[in-house]
């Protein structure tokens, strides 16, 4: 599977369909500096002065990240990236969880939630929530009084992922081989449709999400929600940046994954044991 997906941008989603190329993106802004803001607004809010973890956060050595692009109907240079109330938190964890994929929060920086609630128009409140989640998932780590460093991860972190993730997949696409007819596969063929597609945009971030909804439409054949859960979260953080690791996949190469996914799903529909059993494997070997 695609290990090193990224893109230029982090997506702030307002619905759970399944991603679109053509769609916009929300990206994760440039970090300005603590004493700009305080310039802008004329004082310190009244949440970064008592909000839990906000005291003390210093974002003076936080680097440069791309300014939001949203879809709009305003100017350009007028539009503001819009984060819908209802599930603030749930989109902010769906922007960072791309930007991360994407490289846009780098391995070892640290990152203060109230610089990035600025940016994303939104309190620092949710984006300290969305990041305690990514801890708590191992994308980062809390600094305290400073913010979150994300996790430098190395070459050997990704192989082990690869094949715990082996172990727990390979059998039971194996087992719903024998079982699953014919028709239930063809159900699937679109989400590896729209992997092949953000592959041939060369979109890394959303060719990994493409990935993960393929892998996720799979193993929920089985009918077990546990293993559905667990694989999904390896994949997830198989698919974050490596510290010196090899360069991220290109579009040739996302396209020789997304082929796979097709082709797997030939055999499955024709339950053609041995060809389902060679590009599991061959698929897990690469990754």
């Amino acid at each position: 599977m695609e290990q090193q997906a990224g893109s230029l941008g982090a997506r702030v989603s307002t619905g759970s369909a399944a991603p679109d190329i053509r769609t916009a993106s929300v990206r994760v802004p440039a970090q300005a500096r603590a004493a700009d803001v305080q310039r802008e607004r004329g004082v310190a809010s009244d949440e970064s002065r008592s909000a839990p973890g906000a005291r003390g956060e210093h974002t003076h050595s936080e680097p440069p990240l791309p300014h939001p692009r949203v879809e709009t109907a305003r100017p350009v240079e007028t539009a503001r990236p819009v984060v819908q109330r209802a599930s603030v938190r749930g989109q902010i964890l769906d922007a960072l969880r791309t930007a991360l994929v994407a490289g846009e929060l780098a391995p070892g920086q640290v990152y203060s939630a109230p610089v990035l609630g600025e940016r994303f128009g939104v309190s620092a409140t949710p984006v300290r929530e969305a990041m305690q989640q990514l801890a708590l998932e191992g994308a980062v780590e809390v600094v305290p009084n400073r913010g979150f460093r994300v996790v430098r991860r190395g070459t050997r972190e990704l192989a082990e992922l690869a094949e715990i993730r082996a172990l727990l997949e390979v059998p039971v696409v194996l087992r719903l081989a024998r079982t699953v007819p014919a028709a239930r596969w063809a159900e699937l063929r679109p989400l590896a449709e729209a992997a092949a597609r953000a592959a041939s945009a060369g979109c890394r971030a959303t060719y990994a999400e493409c990935d993960r909804a393929f892998h996720h439409g799979i193993l929920a054949l089985a009918g077990n929600d546990q293993l559905v859960q667990i694989a999904d979260d390896l994949h997830r953080r198989a698919q974050w940046p490596l510290v010196g690791g090899p360069v991220p996949r290109g579009r040739a190469d996302l396209m020789a994954d997304a082929a796979e996914h097709l082709a797997l799903l030939d055999a499955l529909t024709a339950q053609d044991l041995p060809a389902v059993q060679s590009l599991v494997r061959e698929h897990f070997a690469d990754a």
